[in-house]
């Protein structure tokens, strides 16, 4: 039968244009797609082959690609199922599918989620060819069927006519646009360009993909034809995990994810039933230098079918898991025509979910087995998990996930859970304790430390900005409250401590004019002065108000440019140190005397020194603990 003309039908040329014009812009992926449908012809051919006697005796599956400088092509050809006339008209020419202009309208018109799903629906990745080719040419044959040729340019038609082939399967000749043959930035006609590709996307293909190389003994020798195997066809993931050693896991995440040491743990996830998938993950030994800054590129690697379709998929694990690595590879997700995944589909969301449940319960099953190693996580990812319950506020179940897998420093362990601060607290204690600072050695230095030493009570040390965030959104942890220690309601349950706030009261009643007069020469940098009963060798503190943000929040709202969030300051006075003596005395001979004054605004930046903020103004502070010596 001589060249027949046939136009394409009218929604595979808009098709056409939208894919070499807007749909794939990364041009170098067509040949993931073209080899990806080599690999679903020899899936096809496996399967007919059987039942089919004649096709299992000579079937050895191979993908080979042959790229040419000198004709500027790229030839990709298989043994697969091949096509008749028929089917390279119905598959090819015309989109054989209802509703085709309807979907083709939504993909002009938006890009939402539901016309996506409508893409997801066509496998066109064949017009990807019309990126990088000005003609394509493919050769097809059937079995017991003859061999058949299709010629396009994509501009609007094609010819097709019977020729000559000698076995079954098709192959693809790509005759490439100027720009894709080494004038510019993509050279599709270099072998070793096309064997990075490969290597790229199609690695984990099942078949064999196959290359000509050049080589030589000797400089001065003529080349001769070598044919390699250039993708390795054995993906670790579809492996079973007794087969596998923790020296080939180490390896692959090495290679895989460019990572320079094992990983700390690894996670490696079958699933079938609704939806099926594998995920192997790592946490690394260290974290990213830029894990917590808005460059820091998170996400999985996304295979379908073992085929490598995007680097770096955000929507399988919430933010706080951002530190995990690895990749998720599914048959079933929907994707769009160029492959990318629909972030808003219902298979994602399972996965994402069920993945997340995994992790947290490995690393339970961590803190419960390997503490050490727990401990060394913690060190480099426990951010992470906290940022995730400050992001669990309207999110219990989240919240309930996470609160056992917290663990901080405190005034008696290196790293305490907050079931094991529990299970150490006396009876008499009724809240857990708290402490803001900026590391261990300034909180041990705080003045409300010394009376809980006293009593042996045990402190939780909140040393990173996001500790307190976390802590208020936890509230309370088996039904107790965390309690601040530089809150104004932070008070011991004991009941000498008991006693020791009545006869602070009682001495409050008799100096109500004294802190009436140390809160103005203040001024309103503080809302109240009063007296503690919780100091002992310390003369002042600082506590903030009970709803309001600490110092330490309001340090950090202002280093994020945020002044708005202010902290109510309260000066707590010790009434049985010597200073709040001189400062009776002093009041008494004359409460307006720049003496009086002067010694309650240096107690006051005092106050603030202990907490770890700068007076407003430190020379005048230095000044005036000079003349206090002096006299």
């Amino acid at each position: 039968m001589s060249a027949e003309k046939l136009q394409f039908q009218a929604e595979t040329k808009r098709l056409l244009d939208l894919v070499v014009n807007s749909i794939y812009t990364n041009k170098e992926i067509f040949l993931r797609e073209l080899i990806s449908n080599a690999s679903d012809a020899l899936d096809k051919i496996r399967i007919e082959s059987l039942t089919n006697n004649n096709l299992a005796d000579d079937f050895e599956p191979e993908i080979f690609v042959i790229p040419d400088a000198n004709t500027k092509t790229i030839t990709i050809s298989d043994n697969g199922i091949g096509m008749n006339r028929d089917e390279v008209i119905n598959n090819i020419g015309t989109i054989a599918k209802s509703g085709t202009k309807d979907f083709l309208d939504k993909i002009r018109e938006s890009s939402n989620a539901a016309a996506q799903e409508l893409i997801g629906q066509f496998g066109v990745g064949f017009y990807s060819a019309f990126i990088v080719a000005d003609k394509v040419e493919l050769i097809t044959k059937k079995t017991d069927n003859p061999a058949v040729k299709w010629t396009s340019d994509g501009a609007g038609e094609y010819e097709i006519e019977d020729c000559d082939k000698d076995s079954r399967g098709t192959t693809i000749i790509l005759h490439l646009k100027p720009e894709f043959t080494g004038d510019d930035e993509y050279n599709f006609t270099d072998v070793y360009e096309i064997e990075r590709l490969v290597k790229k996307y199609s690695d984990f293909v099942r078949y064999p993909i196959k290359m000509n190389f050049e080589v030589k003994d000797k400089p001065e020798d003529e080349p001769t034809i070598e044919i390699r195997t250039i993708n390795s066809m054995k993906p670790l993931w579809t492996r079973s995990k007794s087969e596998i050693t923790r020296e080939e896991y180490d390896e692959f995440f090495k290679q895989q994810l460019h990572e320079w040491e094992s990983p700390l743990e690894i996670f490696h996830v079958k699933a079938e039933g609704t939806v099926e998938y594998t995920a192997l993950l790592c946490i690394p030994k260290h974290a990213a230098p830029n894990l917590y800054y808005s460059d820091y590129e998170a996400g999985l690697q996304l295979y379908s079918r073992h085929v490598f379709i995007m680097d770096k998929c955000k929507d399988f694990l919430p933010d706080y898991l951002r530190f995990a690595k690895g990749l998720v590879d599914s048959p079933d997700l929907p994707l769009n025509i160029s492959r990318e995944i629909l972030q808003q589909s219902r298979e994602v969301k399972v996965i994402g979910k069920a993945l997340e449940k995994n992790i947290l319960k490995q690393l339970g099953k961590l803190l419960k087995d390997e503490r050490d190693k727990y401990e060394a996580f913690w060190r480099e990812f426990g951010k992470s998990l906290k940022i995730g319950v400050y992001n669990s506020m309207f999110d219990t179940k989240l919240k309930d996930s996470l609160k056992d897998l917290l663990i901080f420093p405190t005034s008696k362990e290196k790293f305490s859970t907050l079931a094991e601060y529990v299970a150490r607290m006396p009876d008499f204690q009724k809240k857990i304790y708290v402490a803001v600072g900026k590391d261990a050695k300034a909180i041990e230095q705080l003045p409300q430390m010394e009376i809980l030493r006293e009593r042996g009570l045990e402190v939780i040390y909140l040393t990173d900005p996001v500790d307190e965030f976390a802590i208020d959104v936890l509230r309370n942890y088996a039904e107790k409250d965390f309690q601040s220690i530089t809150r104004e309601n932070f008070e011991l349950d004991d009941a000498e401590s008991q006693k020791n706030k009545a006869e602070v009261e009682e001495i409050a009643k008799s100096h109500e004019d004294l802190l009436k007069d140390v809160k103005n020469a203040v001024g309103d940098a503080v809302h109240e002065v009063r007296l503690s009963s919780k100091l002992k060798s310390s003369a002042v503190c600082l506590v903030t108000g009970e709803n309001s943000p600490s110092l330490s929040m309001e340090k950090t709202f202002a280093a994020m440019n945020n002044p708005m969030f202010k902290a109510v300051q309260i000066l707590e006075l010790n009434p049985n140190h010597a200073v709040f003596k001189k400062l009776e005395n002093l009041h008494a001979q004359d409460k307006n005397s720049d003496e009086f004054k002067n010694l309650c605004t240096t107690l006051y930046s005092l106050a603030l020194l202990i907490e770890g903020v700068m007076p407003n103004n430190p020379a005048e502070l230095a000044n005036k603990i000079t003349e206090l010596l002096t006299k």
